[in-house]
């Protein structure tokens, strides 16, 4: 084995070794030149390149699945008002809810997967990819009551009856959606792991048009109004599915992909506790900005706020795209190299990435604070929304610039297999102090949709990210990796040990 300052050496790209009967962009140890070490500008441009062969396609396919929400709410719109507002309290608060916990489930194989791929262990990928299936669509299956009592639940949280009812027809109609997350998910981040991004941007591609014209025809054609909405998202939801899987399964990850395996039932115990620390960590995230929208319509006189906070959320979850796909790299780039037992080169990307995101993020920040009284014109021509909106531009730009670094040390945490600490973190920043003190300077100090957004965002968006960028600082990646290369090979024995230990041998 190679001792550790071997392993340190700088990292370059290469696509002479073919391991999965195309040119893929792996990682493996190069003297440059005599002294071992590339200049700094060099190694930046090489680590660059291959973050943006995880982030980019990411990236296409975050807004292409976005959009086709977007395109749904578009068409709900011209149905009728009940019909908007039954559709879009299903998908973003039923659906929204069980997609930030499965989403953050499946996550843990950006751990697995990425630090199995890194150290070689690439006939653990298809295993880890099924144990995932396992686990959340077991996980489904618990949360499909939320789908089933919609109505009473609703109605319990005092919605209006008829939104309540077709609300609960929507989300009963939802369901096989809500099953394709477990499916959809996982081979996303098997893909990914091994860097087969492209793949992932061609099946979102395609899902997105089907979408466009599915719902055009069953709307307007064949005039099934909602229904024909709820159908056509199950469809393109499935199409990312088959599309991937299909091509998973017909030669594209030959070295990854053998099949199923009754490994998968192996070691389910432990994937469960990751898996269940992952969709923590992440839905603790995801929720917390919906629990702001919530807290303003409490607020009296809100609907003017309510309309401008839905615009200013609107325009921060197409930005959230692009830091989501770094999170995604980071957590990729990071998991392969401590996998491989580079711990300086995980550092190394971890800089590359955070320092990328947040240059992204300041351009948006600073095109936010020059537009800051005409950018909500694309969605709204009423006076007081476009006022209301001016007033929290600025609260919007500094949301998008600490969203661009804060996904970004998120996804170190993945890629080092630091879900538990992260998730207590989060609830301590988030629910601990963030919403205490919205509240109080909301409500208390009376500054309305400002102070509640104000306290949420510095007591807990801001004080999450010091606190992650700490831990990362302080970091030590050498003896990370040491860990990592241990943890990866007693997991990719684990299921030969038990097999052996059950008399199958």
């Amino acid at each position: 084995m190679k001792k550790i300052e071997e392993l340190n050496q700088p990292l370059i790209l290469s696509k002479n070794d073919n391991i999965n009967g195309e040119n893929s962009i792996i990682v493996k140890d190069n003297n440059v030149d005599q002294q071992g070490c590339l200049k700094l500008g060099e190694r930046v441009w090489e680590e660059s390149k291959k973050l943006w062969h995880v982030a980019g396609p990411s990236i296409v396919s975050r807004i292409a699945s976005f959009s086709m929400n977007v395109v749904t709410t578009a068409f709900a719109g011209h149905l009728g008002d009940v019909e908007l507002a039954s559709l879009s309290i299903a998908n973003t608060v039923i659906v929204g809810f069980n997609f930030g916990l499965l989403l953050g489930m499946a996550s843990a194989l950006e751990t697995l997967c990425g630090q199995a791929f890194g150290a070689k262990k690439l006939h653990m990928l298809g295993i880890y990819m099924q144990r995932s299936w396992i686990v959340l669509f077991l996980c489904c299956f618990l949360l499909l009551p939320f789908y089933v009592f919609a109505t009473p639940l609703l109605k319990l949280a005092g919605q209006p009856d008829d939104i309540a009812e077709l609300t609960g027809l929507v989300a009963a109609w939802l369901i096989p959606l809500h099953f394709s997350f477990a499916f959809v998910f996982p081979v996303q981040r098997f893909l990914q792991s091994q860097l087969k991004t492209a793949i992932i941007a061609w099946v979102s591609f395609a899902a997105f048009f089907v979408h466009i014209f599915m719902s055009w025809l069953l709307v307007y054609v064949f005039n099934m109004g909602i229904i024909g909405l709820c159908v056509t998202l199950n469809v393109s939801w499935w199409i990312l599915f088959f599309g991937e899987m299909a091509y998973v399964a017909w030669g594209g990850c030959p070295e990854t992909w053998s099949g199923f395996s009754w490994q998968a039932f192996v070691g389910l115990w432990e994937f469960v506790k990751l898996s269940a620390a992952s969709g923590v960590m992440l839905c603790l995230e995801n929720w917390y900005y919906r629990i702001l929208v919530l807290m303003v319509g409490g607020l009296e006189n809100a609907a003017i706020a309510v309309d401008a906070l839905s615009v200013c959320m609107t325009i921060n979850g197409w930005e959230m795209m692009i830091p989501l796909a770094f999170f995604a790299a980071t957590g990729v780039r990071v998991a392969n190299e401590l996998g491989a037992g580079n711990g300086k080169a995980a550092k190394f990307a971890t800089k590359v990435s955070v320092a990328t995101s947040t240059v992204i993020g300041l351009i948006f920040c600073v095109i936010i604070m020059a537009l800051h009284d005409r950018f909500a014109i694309i969605f709204s021509d009423s006076v007081p929304v476009l006022e209301e909106v001016d007033k929290l531009s600025w609260l919007l730009a500094v949301t998008i610039l600490l969203n661009s670094v804060q996904p970004v040390l998120s996804g170190v945490a993945i890629g080092s297999g630091w879900q538990v600490y992260v998730a207590y973190i989060n609830i301590g920043c988030y629910y601990v102090v963030g919403l205490p003190l919205g509240v109080v300077m909301g409500w208390v100090f009376n500054t309305g949709v400002t102070g509640i957004w104000a306290g949420m965002i510095f007591g807990g968006t801001a004080l999450q990210t010091v606190i992650l960028g700490i831990i990362t600082v302080s970091c030590d990646w050498d003896k990370e990796a040491q860990k990592v290369v241990a943890h990866v090979e007693s997991w990719s024995k684990e299921p030969q040990y038990r097999v052996n230990q059950a008399g199958v041998e």
